[in-house]
Formats: structure tokens, C-alpha cells, sequence
């Protein structure tokens, strides 16, 4: 074993272990530990402390690659369709006003900022369609963490996983506009349209099938760790199609998660392993997630930060009490859904890299990528917390959970019965 290796099994080891002391320290302040595990990865930084080098950091990005399948697999159980029938159409009503007003609110005040030669018109779109994404990582680890359940929390799971679907169809239709701006290219249906919605149908139908082959292997192999062992094999696939084939893994690993759920009547007696088995890929999520965002750029963010961060907080409140309100939801949904919506990361971070990635944007990636990250920033270490504060407000976060040390393992698998699968104890 050569010394790299052995310096990155270090580092790991690190990652893991500052993640869990931090949750005991901060958690004297009644703090998420997701916040937790991101103030360990701030620390780590090679931005900050530097206790873990840029090149290892990189190196370290295929386990958060491989975390947001395994996340989004579980989103996936989100879409258990006696759920669905349960909770109706007001869910779609909520997901899609709070996505589009958000999008379009924060599109309107950057517009306003080209107007006023504060930002550039590429830019204009590009933010809007950022704005609608939402981190159900963090969000769902508060859920777990406090076994939080009630009319908000089972409104929220299958939002936020809805939510990204609708983010990336806001994203790829604006990614194509901003690049007309940009370079001068022809605006057509082809582009606008037709491409967008090839990645995610094929996204959706790749996984699917993955999902339909889990459930029939399950049916074949009955112990427990043959099952987790079938899952962790198509999550893998999944993640690694998506890559090969240009695709969206967050969407690929959720329909896995869906049609598993729903054509195996047992998924409940395998997710207790499977929460065990993937915890420890969530804290490194989140430490590694932390380690990547550089607090010196908070200065150079400016004015289209501001705008960024106060016009996307009143869109996800105001399209959430809107959509309640027309879907007819009860008045702890109205009132505190919004407040639950506002961590964003992964499938943010994730659209900056393409806008990085794309030759015509390239004069703007850089302060897209500076917003962006800033707002993440600002957003995960404080967004679990207000979610935590809502959830209480709501009356879903009982006394005893609120004060309970024991560490969340993996998001729910079920938007009825958040408390399904096991956490392990501290």
C-alpha cells in the first residue's frame, strides 16, 4: 500500500471521527448534527485549517458521489403509491408552486439587477433555476434524527423529492436560454425542450428498470444481507450509468428506490440494515460536503448573493403557503412547510459544476460558482436548524426526541412512518 493511500484512509478516518465529536459538542446547543458534520468538514478545510489537502479533498469527492445515490435511493420510498393516494394532489400542488414562484421571483429580481447593470443577463435564468433546488439530505437527517412525524413532516418528504425532479427541468430549460444570451445560439424547441426531457425520461427509465430487478432479486434471495447486498450492487450501477451516460444519478437512484418500494410488500425488514450500512457514507456526505466550501469567498459574493439568498427564502416560504393554501392543507402545513424547504447543496452544487463546465458560460461560472457555494454555506448551517425550530413549532418534535443524544442514521423510507428504520445508538 503506497503512502497516498494510506494518507487518504487517514483522512477519512478523520473526516468520521471530527464529525462525531462535534455532534457531542455542539449538540449542548440543541444543533442538528448534520449542522455538526459540516462545521467538522469547515475545519478540515484545506480553506481554513487545511488539515486535509485540495488534491485529497478531490480524490475524496467519489463518496459523496456515491452517498447522494444511496440518499436518493431512499428519497425514492417517498413514492410509495398508497402514500401518494393518501396525501392527493396537494402534494404536486405545493411542490410545483413553491419550485416556480421561487424560480420565477428570484429570475424577476435579477432581472431587475441587469437593469441595473449590477448582474449580466446569462445570469438572469441561470440563478432562477438554481433557486428551485432543495437538499433533502439535510433536510431528511433533521426528520430522522428528532423521529419528527406529523402532517408537515409527511408533506415534506415527498416535496422535497418531487422538488429536484421539477428543479431539473427548470434548469435545463433555463441553461439553454441563458446560453442563447450568451453566445448568440437559435432558440428552438429541440434544445429547449426535447434534449432536457430525453435525459430525464431516460434518467427515470434506466432506473426503473434497476428498480424492478432489485425487486424481483429480493424475491430470491431472502436473508437480509443477500438484499442489501443486491441493493448496494444496483446503486452502484445506477450511479455509474449515470456518469457513463451524461445523466441525472439524482433521479436514476431515486426511481430505483421507487419501484423497489413499491413492487416488494417487505422493503421495511432490509431498510434496517440498509440505515446501518449507509450512515456512515452520510457523515462523510456532509464532512466532505463542509470540507469543499471555502468561507473566504463570502466576501466576494456581493449584491447578487444578497438577492440570491433573501429573494429565494420569501419564494420557498411564499410558494409553499400558496401551494398549501390552493391544495387545501391543514394551517401547520401553510404555516411552516416554507421554512423546512430552505437547505440546498448537492443538486445545487451539482448544476454550478455544469455552468463550469459549459465553454459558452464560461465568463460568468465563476461567480455562479461563488454564489452558489456561499449559499450553500449559509443555507446547510442554518437550514437544518430552522427546519429543527419549525418542526418544533409544529408541534412534530415532541420533548423527549428533541433531547434524545442517540446519532440519526439514514433518512426515513416511508413519508407515513418516519421512524421505520433503526438509528443506531450513539
Amino acid at each position: 500500500m503506497n503512502q497516498e493511500t494510506i494518507m487518504m484512509l487517514l483522512y477519512l478516518a478523520l473526516a468520521m471521527a471530527l464529525g462525531l465529536a462535534i455532534t457531542r459538542i455542539l449538540r449542548l446547543a440543541h444543533m442538528p448534527n448534520v449542522t455538526a458534520y459540516l462545521v467538522a468538514g469547515l475545519i478540515i478545510s484545506p480553506y481554513s485549517f487545511g488539515l486535509m489537502p485540495e488534491p485529497s479533498l478531490k480524490a475524496l469527492n467519489l463518496f459523496s458521489t456515491i452517498a447522494l445515490g444511496f440518499i436518493a435511493f431512499s428519497i425514492g420510498f417517498s413514492f410509495r403509491l398508497d402514500n401518494l393516494k393518501e396525501l392527493g394532489g396537494k402534494i404536486y400542488t405545493i411542490t410545483l408552486f413553491q419550485a416556480l414562484i421561487t424560480a420565477v421571483l428570484v429570475d424577476l429580481a435579477m432581472f431587475i439587477a441587469y437593469l441595473l447593470h449590477v448582474v449580466d443577463l446569462p445570469l438572469v435564468f441561470i440563478f432562477g433555476a438554481i433557486a428551485t433546488a432543495t437538499a433533502p439530505a439535510a433536510t431528511l437527517l433533521v426528520v430522522k434524527q428528532y423521529k419528527a412525524d406529523g402532517p408537515v413532516t409527511r408533506t415534506l418528504l415527498p416535496v422535497v423529492a418531487i422538488d429536484d425532479a421539477i428543479g431539473l427541468i427548470v434548469f435545463e430549460l433555463s441553461l439553454s436560454i441563458s446560453k442563447t444570451f450568451a453566445v448568440g445560439e437559435a432558440m428552438n424547441f429541440v434544445t429547449i425542450v426535447l434534449l432536457p426531457l430525453k435525459e430525464i425520461l431516460l434518467s427515470l427509465a434506466i432506473g426503473a428498470a434497476l428498480g424492478f430487478v432489485v425487486a424481483m432479486a429480493e424475491k430470491i434471495f431472502l436473508s437480509r444481507a443477500n438484499r442489501l447486498t443486491i441493493i448496494i450492487i444496483c446503486v452502484f450501477t445506477g450511479v455509474a450509468l449515470s456518469e457513463l451516460m451524461h445523466l441525472s444519478s439524482l433521479l436514476l437512484c431515486m426511481a430505483i428506490g421507487a419501484v423497489f418500494c413499491n413492487f416488494d410488500k417487505h422493503t421495511e425488514r432490509v431498510m434496517d440494515s440498509y440505515d446501518r450500512w449507509t450512515h456512515p457514507l452520510y457523515v462523510l456526505f456532509f464532512v466532505i460536503s463542509g470540507a469543499g466550501l471555502n468561507v473566504k469567498i463570502i466576501l466576494s459574493v456581493g449584491v447578487v448573493g444578497l438577492i440570491y439568498l433573501v429573494v429565494r427564502s420569501i419564494g420557498k416560504y411564499t410558494g409553499a403557503y400558496i401551494g398549501a393554501t390552493l391544495g387545501k392543507a391543514q394551517p401547520t402545513v401553510r404555516k411552516y412547510l416554507g421554512l423546512t424547504l430552505l437547505p440546498q447543496a448537492g443538486v445545487a452544487i451539482g448544476m454550478a459544476q455544469i455552468i463550469a463546465n459549459e465553454p459558452a458560460l464560461a465568463p460568468w461560472s465563476a461567480s455562479v460558482t461563488t454564489v452558489v457555494l456561499s449559499a450553500t454555506l449559509i443555507y446547510e448551517l442554518v437550514g437544518p436548524l430552522i427546519t429543527k425550530v419549525a418542526l418544533t413549532k409544529a408541534g412534530e418534535i415532541n420533548e423527549e426526541n428533541l433531547k434524545a443524544t442517540s446519532t440519526p442514521a439514514a433518512p426515513p423510507s416511508s413519508p407515513s412512518s418516519p421512524t421505520n428504520a433503526s438509528t443506531p445508538s450513539a
